[in-house]
């Protein structure tokens, strides 16, 4: 052991886990997603994924040379916010909107807030609703091939292609849709949320080898689940658990619930705030899909609650040991002066009037 006393700033215990290992172990995650997306949608959504990853890398990486900045590319942030965004696209969607969105989320919301770790909100989740925003009929529209895999509708099982048939529109309605079509991702929808069985494997393994925790994913689907089982048990759908069950499946969910809403930066590091931000996410969701006008809210849901990170982290953060009962008898003491004082006011008005 050696003699000498080791003076070093914090932290003080070091692990081996690096960003860039993160981040790549999460595009790892979200391969499978990938990979039945581009076997449903055909090399059209390959394209997409190929091409919103590379803006998003590129991006970063000229803006930070133009301003002098350390290039930090490698760290593999830039390619999960392409990635996600290009697994957020409508698979027919035209080759310049990603590229755009991908510029929008690396440069407005993560690099002119000084980079990782400072954006204010999930890039990806940001692109997405600037997008939606600005081309709304593009990135709502659906139509596709049928592709590798034959995708199940309702609508039509022998049609070329499809246009807004997706099965949160089917959900809006009150009645089920398919929810083996739906699980395995043989339904029309965005390139990269589809698939249930494939985000869900993706979250879990996140899970497994300890990047994420279950706080989030599991109250924002556990919330989000028993408020639309009341909702329709009330509404008197015909299948209350199986409706309940496709919407989960439906949608940006999982794909939201597993890799975006669990972003280190924009969540809560506090356990119970984790506990709070899953559930108002599934409360939010809950509103927008099943009481509002929106057939889908988990975009806005996710951003209007990373606003709210720092005021959860400030109400949930961990008393230290001792502060609690201080905490207490502050309370007390000012709790009696305030008594005392309306008690002499009391008597000052009295004396007055006499």
């Amino acid at each position: 052991m050696n003699p000498k006393l080791q003076v070093s700033p914090s932290p003080h215990m070091r692990g081996t886990v690096t960003t860039s290992t993160i981040m790549y172990i999460v595009a790892l995650a979200l391969l499978p997603s990938c990979i039945a997306g581009v076997l449903c949608f055909g090399e059209h959504a390959f394209i997409i994924l190929v091409l919103a990853t590379a803006s998003a890398v590129g991006a970063e990486y000229l803006f930070e040379k133009l301003l002098g900045r350390p290039v930090t590319v490698s760290d593999g942030s830039a390619l999960v916010t392409g990635l996600l965004i290009g697994m957020n696209m409508p698979p027919k969607i035209s080759w310049w909107i990603p590229c755009l969105g991908s510029a929008f989320a690396i440069i407005v919301i993560k690099q002119l807030y000084g980079g990782l770790g400072q954006n204010f909100m999930n890039p990806a989740m940001g692109a997405r609703c600037f997008l939606l925003i600005s081309f709304t009929g593009r990135m709502t529209d659906f139509a596709t091939g049928k592709g590798i895999i034959p995708i199940v509708t309702k609508a039509s099982e022998a049609t070329d292609a499809l246009s807004g048939a997706t099965p949160l529109a089917w959900l809006k309605t009150g009645t089920t849709f398919d929810l083996k079509s739906m699980f395995f991702g043989n339904t029309a929808g965005c390139i990269g949320e589809t698939s249930a069985l494939a985000l869900l494997a993706g979250g879990l393994f996140l899970v497994a080898v300890r990047i994420i925790r279950l706080r989030i994913p599991g109250t924002y689907l556990g919330t989000f689940a028993l408020l639309t089982l009341v909702t329709a048990l009330i509404r008197g759908y015909h299948d209350p658990l199986i409706y309940t069950l496709e919407q989960l499946c439906a949608g940006g969910l999982m794909l939201g619930a597993w890799f975006m809403a669990t972003d280190y930066v924009t969540s809560p590091i506090t356990g119970r705030g984790q506990l709070v931000f899953g559930t108002l996410l599934g409360i939010l969701t809950w509103l927008f899909r099943l009481i509002g006008t929106s057939v889908e809210g988990v975009s806005y849901s996710i951003i209007f609650c990373n606003l709210l990170v720092p005021m959860i982290e400030h109400y949930t953060r961990p008393v230290a040991a001792g502060v609690a009962k201080q905490s207490r008898e502050a309370k007390r003491l000012m709790r009696e002066k305030a008594r005392e004082a309306r008690r002499l006011k009391a008597a000052d008005r009295k004396e007055k009037s006499v």
